[in-house]
């Protein structure tokens, strides 16, 4: 399939979604499914975890497995806080990425220039993080110190001196609120378009255009350049790169502290938001974000669907008054398991008797228990328990890795240690 037909493809799918979703709202009187607020909701919660997720990209293009990330937001979220209540804003997004390139920095000398084996440092990050996050937190913010009497303790830092989480896009913000209007209407497919351009494009806070914009700029230094294609094809096959005369140690080193610096600038958008570093305010999200990523197949775009689909599930979950709005992906899932099965036994249809596999029936078969399952339990299942309501975004992470594993192209060389001249 071309490029094209790739992008008419997917612009089928959103239509499709979107029709969906209206559908969904009409039956079940959920109006925060497509509503601005959630979506405009999903936008910041999506920010942390893709900028995560973009910086596992970085690092495992170019063949290093990094699921260090929590670690790395960690310490970006504290060296956010402590710069950012004494210095501004500025100061917070600096300190913060350089808090987490010094996370990667630590994984980059553990497993390039060691070798120690990718997934063990990656552990130790994690761990590493919050107990040196915590040590410098007793030290700098014990009681009596300057710190403390600003409003600092053990456990949070000061307030961030200047408010960089008020300013918004004028052109989008300023001006009458139609879709605002429109979306009052409650028309169908109209108001949930409206809705969701309105969230997105409505007060849209000035901290998102940077990690939007990391995106694109992505793509473009990873596949339209000379770096990029170093960067690659070490993660492809470092001793055929190295033949070439690509610096194979350097061009690791880079990747992985640029990705710590993505995964400290996802830590520093969460103290913006909440205006100050709070201890285990990441949430997770690191995690989430490695999720994305492999969601996402290793690339930028799929990423994005990835870090959108868990900010829109944590969103619904936050707007959401009762549980009725987050029971109604339960109607969402069985719809789409329902096209899923619908494509598979078209495929299988026009396939050869030869080239069908037991593989094959067998995830049919349990994409079709879990379609009957979740029909059954929106039909039964009034109003969910808050706890299953909480872990709503944690459970869909489950399931869309699941769906995700079946087509998912990892780069070749991605956790091999490697050492020059010694080809495996």
């Amino acid at each position: 399939m071309t490029r094209v037909g790739k992008y008419h493809l997917a612009l089928i799918g959103v239509a499709a979604l979107l029709l969906l979703m209206s559908l969904v709202r009409v039956v079940t009187g959920q109006d925060d499914i497509t509503s601005s607020g959630t979506f405009s909701a999903a936008l910041v919660l999506a920010v942390p975890i893709a900028l995560a997720g973009l910086g596992g990209l970085w690092a495992e293009r170019a063949g290093v497995v990094n699921i260090g990330l929590e670690g790395m937001m960690v310490l970006g979220t504290w060296f956010a806080g402590w710069a950012g209540y004494q210095w501004g804003p500025v100061a917070a997004l600096v300190a913060g990425m350089l808090g987490g390139a010094l996370g990667g920095l630590l994984h980059a000398i553990a497993t390039v220039t060691f070798g120690v084996d990718h997934i063990i440092s990656g552990v130790a990050i994690n761990l590493l993080g919050p107990g040196v996050t915590r040590f410098l937190s007793e030290v700098l913010y014990r009681e009596g110190s300057a710190a403390s009497q600003a409003g600092g303790a053990i456990t949070t830092s000061p307030p961030i001196s200047g408010r960089p989480w008020e300013p918004s896009l004028p052109i989008l913000s300023d001006g009458p609120d139609l879709l605002g209007k429109l979306e009052s209407t409650h028309w169908f497919l109209l108001s949930d378009v409206a809705g969701i351009l309105r969230g997105l494009t409505h007060n849209v806070n000035v901290l998102v255009l940077p990690a939007v914009l990391l995106l694109p700029i992505t793509v473009y230094v990873l596949w339209h350049t000379a770096f990029g294609l170093r960067l690659r094809s070490v993660g492809e096959n470092p001793w055929a790169a190295e033949s070439l005369g690509v610096n194979v140690y350097r061009v690791k080193y880079i990747a992985v502290m640029i990705s710590g610096a993505f995964a400290g600038l996802g830590g520093v958008f969460l103290v913006f938001f909440s205006t100050k570093y709070v201890e285990g305010q990441t949430a997770g999200r690191g995690f989430i974000g490695l999720a994305a990523m492999i969601f996402g197949n290793w690339r930028p775009g799929g990423l994005a669907v990835g870090a959108g689909l868990f900010g829109y599930a944590d969103a619904l979950r936050l707007r959401s008054s009762n549980s009725g709005a987050v029971t109604s992906l339960l109607l969402v899932g069985a719809v789409l398991l329902l096209a899923y099965l619908v494509m598979q036994a078209r495929k299988l249809m026009s396939s050869d008797l030869d080239a069908r596999n037991a593989r094959q029936y067998t995830v049919m078969a349990f994409a079709a228990l879990g379609m009957v399952g979740l029909f059954w339990l929106w039909l039964t299942v009034d109003r969910l328990p808050s706890e299953l309501v909480f872990i709503t975004p944690h459970v869909l992470t489950l399931l869309v890795l699941l769906v995700a594993s079946q087509r998912l192209r990892m780069p070749k060389a991605d956790g091999v240690i490697y050492r020059r001249g010694e080809q495996h």
